[in-house]
């Protein structure tokens, strides 16, 4: 569980935060400002960040205001629905970067960030899915997607939940500008 989960080995992935599907999905200009409080946390923790893109040739970049967030985080092209069923990226997740923790935020719930938390326990990864940080065209497909997806052992929790229990104290030298960062994005 992430609340005895060290820094080390945990990463937050973004998928497919591209504006064509940022359109698409129920609520996405609050999905999006929810994943941008969900890279700045993760940012100032200094936990890598890394992001997918849905065929980017075809569709286009993930949103840049996302990537200004992060700068210098990798951005994986992708063809699949989940982003394990890349090698590259997989490779590039656990092997290179030795993630055991993912958190998850991104688009769409139903179909490529649930073969994603699906793929990530596969590869024996924990995966936590930051639940204000999602998004879908039906969210009553995203319910179900949910529900299946605790069965399947996800940690399904809010981005704020999780930061703090990664924070642990109020002696943590982020938690200032963290509670800061709690403020303006609210």
């Amino acid at each position: 569980m992430i609340a005895t989960q060290q820094l080390t080995g945990t990463l937050l992935l973004c998928i497919d935060l591209q504006p064509v599907f940022l359109r698409a999905v129920v609520d996405g200009g609050r999905v999006q400002r929810r994943c941008e409080f969900a890279v700045a946390a993760a940012v100032g923790l200094g936990l890598p960040v890394a992001f997918t893109e849905q065929v980017p040739q075809k569709l286009g970049g993930t949103a840049p205001a996302l990537l200004a967030l992060a700068p210098g985080a990798a951005t994986h092209g992708k063809t699949s629905f989940s982003a394990f069923a890349d090698e590259g990226i997989r490779d590039a997740l656990v092997r290179q970067q030795r993630v055991e923790h993912l958190l998850l935020c991104g688009i769409e719930t139903p179909i490529c960030v649930y073969q994603t938390a699906i793929a990530a326990l596969a590869e024996g990864l924990q995966v936590t899915l930051l639940s204000d940080c999602i998004g879908a065209r039906h969210p009553e497909d995203s319910a179900a997607c949910l529900v299946a997806l605790r069965a399947a052992g996800v940690h399904v929790l809010p981005s704020e939940t999780i930061y703090y229990a990664l924070l642990r104290d109020v002696r943590h030298p982020f938690f200032k500008p963290y509670t800061q960062l709690v403020k303006s994005h609210a």
